[in-house]
Formats: C-alpha cells, structure tokens, sequence
C-alpha cells in the first residue's frame, strides 16, 4: 500500500463532517512538521460552529523577497453520509471493491489533501533545499457557510502582507480520467430575493386586490428571455455567457381563494468576468421598473469570478499531466464555487486540481486506486516544474 493510499485511508476514517476537524488537520500538520513547516492554527466562527483552519509554510532558500510561494489549498470537513443503510459499506470506514477506495470524502476531497503531503514529502526528499517557499492552506468550513474558513486565512495573510505566488486546489476536477480537466478559472455566483408587492383580497373580487403574480409575469416573461438568447453577457475565451435561474417562487397563504399580498422570487446569477454585479443588478433593476412593479430586492453576492490566464502554473500542471499520464487536459471555468474565489483575491495564479468527480457528494463516495498516486505524482511533478522555473 502506497504512502499516499494509506494517508488517504487514515483521513477518511476522520468522521470530519463541517465544521468537526476531526483531527485532520493535526494528522497533516504533523507530518509537515517533521518536514519543517511552521503551523499555525486559526480558530474562527461561534462557540456552537467552530472552525479549525490550518496554514503551513516552510520558507524556501534565498532572500525572502526572490522566493515564490506555492501553496496547495484544501478542506478536511465533508458533507453528511445521507442515509447510512443506503452505503454499501460505512462511510467513514475505508473499503476497497473493484480496484477502488469507497468512503466519504475519497474524492471531495481527502485522497487530494493525502496527495499535497506526499507529494512535499518526495518534492523535498529529491530537492532538500528548494527555492520555493511551499504551504499549505486547509479549513474545515468548505462544505458550510465557508464564513469562517479559507476567506478567514486569506484575509489574514493578506492583513499581514503575506503573499501566493502560485495555488493548487484539490477540488475534484476530474471528468472521467485523472488529469484530463483543471479549472483555471470559475464564474461568479450572485443571488436576489425579489419581493414584489400586491394588495390581498378575495379571489371573487379582483378588482378590489391587486395580484402580484399576474403583475410580475410579464417581467419574468422578459427576463426569461434575455436568458434564453445569452443576453446578459457575450462569451469569451473563457467563460460562457451569463446565466440568470429562478431557484423559487412562493406567493399565497395555500387558500385557494384568496388574491397573495406579495410574491417572494428566489433567483441566481452565474457570471462572467463579462458582467460585474453592478451591472447585472441595473439589467434587472431595469426590466422591473419598465414594467412599473412595486417590489424590494434584496442581493448576496457569494463569489467573484476569477480567471488563471495560461502562464507559469498553468503551464506546469499542463506539463505535469502530459508527462505522468498522456493526457492533454482541458482548461475550464464550468461548475459551481469553490474556496479558490477567495485565493484568487491574493492570488494571481490559481487552478484547481483533483480528481475524478462523478461520486462527490453521493451515496458510496469512490475513488479508482489507481489515481491516487498518479494525482500525487501530478503534483510533485508540477513542484519540479515550478522549483525550475525560480532559477529561469
């Protein structure tokens, strides 16, 4: 069994459902230690949602303003099993059936974390003295609020003038083989809760009410759409066009008599970095004033889009994958959110890379065996390529 398997195994056997670390982080952060890496733990959030964040780093050699930082980013806390009696086997006791590894977070994302460690562990066994100065960020609150987690470190670092040259995120990534896709960028998440009002009043006399449903369907009508045509942006290189969905619509007290008095819209904006949330907040400001709504709206804007164009780190895990696998991967900003909004705030050069993710979140979570040591020796190969690229 390979170093990385067996670490893999031991942080699965951590029932580390968010926010409980479980001991993960302490598991980590010892064997970092012994490679030299100063710890520091970062407590944040209420007394009955704690969250435990880790940030390591080992200074590489030379003058401190010449070393480049690059750091792997993770999370130890998984989401919940769902139903136990559903798993083929417990969820937190790791178990091997047809070549792979089932447990819950094998792919999202405790085989990735398993794989930053050894792969710094042989990066520094063949380099003992490297020009790089490496870390590594985890936190517990991803699958959560993510209130008190990475966006925590970061803002800390940043306070403190630390800097990220270069960041790795072990998110799955991952569409059928290991290395076959990275995220070199995601889109922006934004969410309005639209209030639009009306008067209540017996169904048998409309005249005496006003119907906030009937009063916002043309609206919707339009916002629809200027979806559908993928007009609330252009695509780029990069990104495809802006994407407006409605998650919710609730209006009534469920009398099937009564006029509603108000019409509450839950909808959601994935952006480009062709939009900003101002600019989509004043397209649908727009479209509701045009057609005269009384309403509120109320706006959260869950993440930035960021983009890693090609250059130095993209270029390394490209060659990486083509020199341990075959593989030409492909480069893509698809899919949800992901901590590395917040990284890509101190950040310039950020991808994300992991592995195969058609299990993550699901009933037996699974990883084929065979991968896990391929993604640590993608990510020691890819430290190789950046410790060259110091003296370039």
């Amino acid at each position: 069994m390979s170093r990385t398997l067996q670490l893999a195994e031991q942080l699965i056997s951590r029932p580390s459902v968010t926010p409980d670390d479980a001991g993960c982080q302490q598991i980590l952060g010892e064997r970092l230690a012994r490679l030299g890496f100063r710890l520091e733990s970062i407590e944040s959030g209420p007394a009955d949602f704690r969250v435990t964040n880790l940030w390591a780093v080992r200074p590489g050699a030379g003058e401190p303003q010449a070393t480049r930082t690059v750091a792997f980013a993770g999370h130890t806390d998984v989401v919940p099993t769902g139903p136990l009696e559903q798993w083929s086997s417990h969820p937190f006791t790791p178990t091997h059936r047809d070549g792979k590894l089932y447990g819950r977070g094998a792919c999202d994302m405790k085989t990735s974390l398993a794989a930053f460690v050894v792969a710094i562990e042989d990066f520094l066994a063949t380099t003992p003295d490297p020009r790089l100065t490496l870390a590594l960020l985890l936190t517990s609150d991803e699958e959560g609020p993510a209130l008190d987690g990475t966006v925590v470190v970061c803002n800390t670092l940043a306070a403190r003038g630390e800097r990220i040259d270069y960041c790795i995120v072990g998110e799955p990534t991952a569409v059928e083989r290991c290395g076959d896709m990275i995220k070199n960028g995601r889109r922006g998440t934004m969410s309005g809760k639209l209030t639009v009002k009306g008067v209540q009043g017996h169904i048998a006399y409309p005249h005496l009410a006003k119907n906030p449903i009937h009063a916002f369907a043309p609206a919707l009508a339009e916002l629809v759409a200027i979806n559908a045509a993928g007009g609330w942006d252009a695509a780029n290189a990069y990104f495809q066009p802006t994407s407006w969905q409605i998650s919710n619509i609730h209006a009534g007290t469920g009398a099937s008599n009564i006029i509603p008095g108000a019409a509450v819209i839950d909808f959601n904006f994935r952006f480009s970095t062709e939009s900003t949330p101002e600019s989509l907040q004043q397209r649908v400001r727009a479209v509701l004033d045009t057609h005269g709504l009384d309403y509120t709206l109320a706006w959260t804007i869950g993440g930035l889009p960021f983009l890693t164009t090609p250059g130095e780190l993209v270029g390394a895990v490209q060659q990486a994958i083509r020199d341990e696998t075959g593989i030409e991967t492909e480069l893509s900003t698809s899919g949800g959110t992901s901590d590395a909004r917040f990284i890509a705030k101190i950040c310039k050069q950020v991808v994300e890379l992991g592995p195969v993710n058609a299990s993550i979140h699901k009933i037996d979570e699974h990883i084929t065996v065979a991968e896990i040591e391929q993604l640590k020796n993608i990510y020691k190969r890819t430290l190789d390529r950046l410790e060259t690229l110091q003296g370039v």
